[in-house]
């Protein structure tokens, strides 16, 4: 069990405006749903939330018959498209839950506490199904979390919201550390492949980089010096590629980061061409070549120099970031 004593991270949704009409939905039961609420509420692009119980034997519940009533404590997450995707709000999910624990979080015993997904648009199955897919991978028992329509939800009562908000000493099984380490999942099917014209308004370094495996020459491009806030996305299709926090001065001469915002947008290929071993990086929908990737990057960033031509790159500082459609990655800037 693990008391709630530091104050809670800032919420980055305080001042944004949502469309009620844009909003989508997702119920998520991870045990005690005070600090599941408090979580979802500071994830980039979550409208609102709310407390309460779900998919229970009976159509009425309260806290104190849930020990008899079969419903799960649930927290209601509605959150905008635009800003934060399904995939991310799932990755938090499974990074603040034990997914293999039968009725049971933290220190909380008992079927109120079992972990599930209920949704209510059925579009929403397939990325539910890859969501657990993917999280089977990581364990070797099966997964206890139930995936299920939403059969009911009853909001819980008020003393119950925001619960942590209004309770700094509260009770929390919660870890709030991975809201800044998760960083949205990039959706392929956002970026068109290229084409005859997109490639067309390439100069020649960018085409001889993309698509002829080119190497520009160090410390002759726009973006080896570039240190401001932003994004950087592949040059052929606009795929989000890197961020600026993740940006290190190698010294190398070409831009060079820890991480891509998304390891799935990075394909890594054998390079076996000037009588050496290296691994080539290249762009997930664009196929373009990117550059290189070492293992000679600082320790304290992971190990790892993604080391990248910048005629592969196009830059979008963070003011344009929004209007130019990048808008969910602001805060990982």
């Amino acid at each position: 069990m693990k008391a709630h004593t530091n104050p809670l991270p800032p919420n980055p949704n305080t001042d944004l405006h949502f469309d009620p009409e844009a909003l989508r939905e997702i119920y998520l039961a991870g045990g005690c749903f005070w600090g599941v609420q408090a979580y979802f509420a500071r994830i980039y692009g979550v409208a609102a939330t709310r407390a309460g119980y779900a998919n229970g034997d009976t159509p009425q519940a309260s806290y104190q018959a849930l020990a008899h009533t079969g419903h799960a404590e649930t927290v209601q997450v509605r959150y905008d498209p635009a800003r934060v995707n399904l995939a991310t709000v799932l990755a938090h999910f499974f990074a603040i839950i034990d997914p293999t624990s039968v009725d049971r979080q933290g220190g909380d015993v008992g079927r109120q506490y079992r972990t599930a997904i209920y949704y209510t648009d059925q579009a929403d199955l397939p990325a539910l199904q890859q969501a657990m897919a993917a999280e089977q991978r990581k364990h070797s028992a099966p997964l206890a979390t139930q995936v299920e329509p939403l059969a009911h939800f009853i909001p819980a009562e008020a003393y119950h919201q925001d619960y942590l908000e209004n309770t700094p000493g509260g009770y929390c099984h919660v870890r709030f550390d991975t809201l800044r380490t998760i960083t949205p999942r990039v959706d392929a099917a956002a970026y068109a492949p290229t084409t005859a014209d997109t490639l067309a308004g390439l100069t020649d370094m960018q085409r001889a980089v993309t698509q002829h495996d080119a190497t520009e020459p160090p410390f002759a491009n726009e973006y080896n010096d570039e240190y401001r806030r932003g994004i950087y996305v592949d040059i052929t299709t606009g795929e989000p590629l890197f961020v600026s926090s993740a940006k290190f001065d190698a010294g190398c001469g070409w831009p060079s980061f820890a991480r891509p915002i998304d390891q799935a947008v990075i394909v890594e290929r054998e390079d076996l061409s000037h009588g050496r071993r290296r691994t080539e990086v290249r762009s997930r929908v664009g196929d373009a070549h990117l550059g290189h990737v070492f293992n000679d990057g600082p320790q304290e960033l992971g190990g790892l120099r993604y080391c990248i031509n910048g005629a592969a790159l196009r830059f979008i500082p963070v003011e344009d970031m929004q209007t130019q459609g990048y808008g969910m990655y602001i805060p990982y800037v």
